[in-house]
């Protein structure tokens, strides 16, 4: 495929940075070797773009990767998968230079090369957009994404702010996300932030480029946006490498699928050529329940969780809703609907200012320590952010919110909190080697069920879960929702919130759909379905 006849052509043209464009200060940027890149691709049309073979990496006490095989081509896309901790974004860290490889070769159509740092990576033309963002808050949009390759003003040592919003507007225009580029990105939500960082990559034109979980904190309507791009760059030539734990996504834009598993390579096919069932096992080595099947709440008891009213200064107003104990409650509705405003208005980290809040009966007044001593817990949707300390060790940071708790005197015992967290470790199956463990260095469903574990050490019995599986695989994500469904059982109430619909279908009791900031409808347990809940998320609806 010529590079230069795809859709994007002329914009990618006007774009400052590229194949075969230039870099503010008039330098070549991802051009091969002084030669057009759209002919360089049509002289290896058989070859791959970009080829890793017998990649090893070795961290202490782990190997990473053992002898994986990769190869990307012009103009597809190809999905990895992988649970948490297979090595996949070890793998893309080496493609990309964040990582030396400790064995194997790198092939750029088929001509051996080096990766050994980022430089070398984005000469090739690979540019990443990593799961966890890499932005600046105090910086505004513009500035975040050409950072770094700023344009130089009229006067020596000066930039050229007014030319990169002109030029950050057209990315964005491309992607269809209206925002003022002014906007510091600390302002921005976490789908918007995700924007801005795929804004940021294709900033640089580059010829591979790596999504890592890009539609984890994206609504429907803005998955269809970026799914929309990811076929204009394919008919462009750019390479995609998609990493994703939703099957949807995979059977909808991937040619070719890779599965690591323990740092290996233990298949490869097409979409054609399986079904999801086949992929998770290659996954996970066993069968898992895709439709997390549970069984629903016929009688729930007390209400646990009462809003009359709310109104608060941070977007929501008018929220009337009910959690029962012993019920999961599905809380739906688009990126932006007020979601995650209700959870941190009912938990008291946001102020009410209208309404009321009662947990088991009890008026809810004041800030979260408040919450917490009513036996409330949030698993919040930024769990490394806002769920956790992770320089701090597995241990610590289960018993971080049960100090008051567990050691009521005001003595803490360091024998007795490790014994504790050893044992949390094993009722909940976090996979880690030891309680003093970086929490950093886990898996993100481990790291998950770290936050949950803390509330566990409370004796909370009202959960609300924001986004629980955001960024976790399908092994995770079951695990997760026994754990959930384990709670219920015991008598707690769950509020969910989640923008995977299949997972308020398939898990919740029933639901309430958010629109521009209030509750636009309930949804009983025979109502429960994509259509309904995406029928009154709409905002046309």
């Amino acid at each position: 495929m010529n590079a230069h006849t795809g859709p994007l052509a002329s914009l990618r043209s006007a774009l400052p940075f590229g194949s075969g464009g230039s870099s503010p200060d008039g330098a070549p940027v991802n051009a091969p070797a002084g030669a057009n890149a759209g002919s360089v691709l049509a002289q290896h049309e058989d070859q791959p773009l970009l080829e890793l073979r017998g990649i090893a990496k070795q961290f202490p006490g782990v190997r990473a990767l053992d002898g994986v095989s990769f190869a990307v081509r012009a103009g597809e896309v190809h999905m990895l998968l992988g649970e948490n901790g297979a090595g996949k974004s070890t793998l893309m860290k080496v493609m990309s230079g964040v990582y030396r490889a400790d064995e194997g070769e790198f092939l750029h159509l088929g001509e051996p090369v080096q990766i050994q740092s980022p430089k070398d990576a984005q000469a090739l033309g690979v540019a990443v957009i990593y799961q966890e963002f890499s932005l600046v808050p105090h910086l505004d949009i513009a500035q975040n994404i050409f950072i770094g390759r700023e344009f130089p003003g009229r006067l020596p040592g000066t930039i050229n702010n007014a030319r990169a919003h002109v030029e950050a507007k057209k990315v964005l225009d491309l992607l269809g996300f209206d925002c003022d580029t002014h906007t510091p990105v600390e302002r921005l939500g976490v789908a918007q932030q995700q924007m801005v960082e795929i804004a940021k990559a294709l900033s640089q034109r580059a010829r591979i480029l790596v999504m890592d979980e890009p539609t984890a904190p994206l609504s429907e309507r803005e998955t269809e946006n970026l799914f929309r791009v990811i076929r204009m760059l394919k008919q462009d030539g750019v390479a995609i490498v998609y990493i994703s734990h939703r099957m949807s996504e995979v059977f909808a834009l991937g040619e070719r699928i890779t599965v690591l598993r323990d740092g290996r390579m233990v298949g490869a096919t097409r979409p054609a050529d399986t079904t999801p069932a086949e992929l998770v096992r290659m996954m996970v080595g066993r069968d898992v329940d895709l439709t997390y099947a549970r069984r629903f709440c016929e009688t729930p008891g007390v209400p646990a969780l009462v809003m009359r009213g709310v109104d608060s200064p941070n977007g929501i107003h008018d929220v009337n809703l009910e959690v029962r104990a012993g019920e999961i409650v599905g809380l739906a509705g688009l990126v932006g609907s007020g979601r995650s405003e209700v959870a941190r208005a009912a938990f008291g980290i946001d102020p009410v200012s209208a309404g009321d809040v009662e947990v088991y009966g009890k008026r809810r007044r004041g800030e979260p320590h408040q919450s917490v001593k009513l036996g409330m817990a949030l698993i919040p949707e930024s769990r490394k952010h806002e769920g956790l300390a992770v320089t701090r060790s597995v241990g610590d940071n289960l018993m971080l919110s049960g100090l008051g708790k567990l050691f009521p005197g005001g003595w803490f015992r360091p024998r007795e909190a490790r014994q504790l967290a050893r044992d949390m470790i094993t009722e909940l199956r976090i996979a880690t080697p030891t309680v003093g463990r970086r929490t950093a260095f886990l898996s993100g469903g481990n790291q998950q069920k770290i936050v949950i574990g803390k509330w566990l050490a409370t004796g909370a019995r009202l959960f609300i879960f924001d986004e629980p599986t955001r960024g976790i695989d399908v092994g995770a994500k079951a695990e997760i929702f026994a754990l959930i469904g384990k709670l219920v059982e015991e008598g707690a109430a769950v509020l969910l919130i989640s923008s995977e619909l299949l997972e308020i279908v398939h898990v919740c009791d029933r639901a309430y759909v958010m629109r521009e900031g209030t509750v636009a409808g309930h949804l009983g347990r025979d109502q429960l379905s994509e259509e309904n809940l995406l029928a009154l998320g709409m905002h046309d609806a």
